[in-house]
């Protein structure tokens, strides 16, 4: 049923602190953030309308596009998606159209990427709505081994509050 939709997918990264064994903290270290963090991939129906799928509790530093493949073996083949600029070269998965080097791009490509923008911010505000909760947008305060729990949660409240989620009464 999903592969008549266009899934739209982004990452998120969250600040958690330093650990102190030395191997350890360089597990997590985001050179982009430049600091230590978890990453979460979050796929969403279009429009944002209801949250497929997450996956929590990644190390900071695991590029987008290697996080998404591993997602999408749980998806059909022939699945459609809509990404950012961090998922460059992946199957199925439609990203703006980024310019080259001394080389500028065409008009058409210049109109396709506000179009696929305009479609691609549901996500972005699903990931806002995840992150009003400041336990999902802060450093992260509690246990490592707790972060999975607690993201998934804030991810249910989210679909109660859009609506997607509802609980027999």
């Amino acid at each position: 049923m999903l592969t008549n939709f266009r899934l739209l997918v982004d990452s998120l990264e969250q600040p958690i602190y330093r650990h102190s064994d030395q191997k350890e903290q360089q597990k997590y270290f985001s050179g982009k953030q430049r600091q230590h963090t978890l990453k979460s991939q979050m796929i969403g129906m279009p429009e944002g309308k209801d949250i497929v799928e997450v996956e929590v509790g990644v190390p900071g530093p695991t590029a987008d596009i290697n996080l998404f493949r591993k997602s999408q073996e749980k998806f059909d083949k022939s699945q459609p998606f809509a990404g950012d600029q961090g998922f460059p070269g992946g199957e199925n998965i439609t990203t703006p159209h980024k310019k080259k080097p001394k080389r500028e791009l065409s008009q058409q490509q210049k109109d396709e990427n506000p179009a696929l923008s305009s479609n691609r911010i549901f996500i972005e505000h699903l990931i806002r709505l995840l992150k009003i909760f400041r336990i999902s947008s802060q450093r992260f305060r509690l246990k490592l081994e707790t972060y999975e729990q607690i993201i998934l949660t804030v991810c249910g409240l989210v679909r109660w509050r859009i609506g997607s989620l509802v609980l027999p009464t």
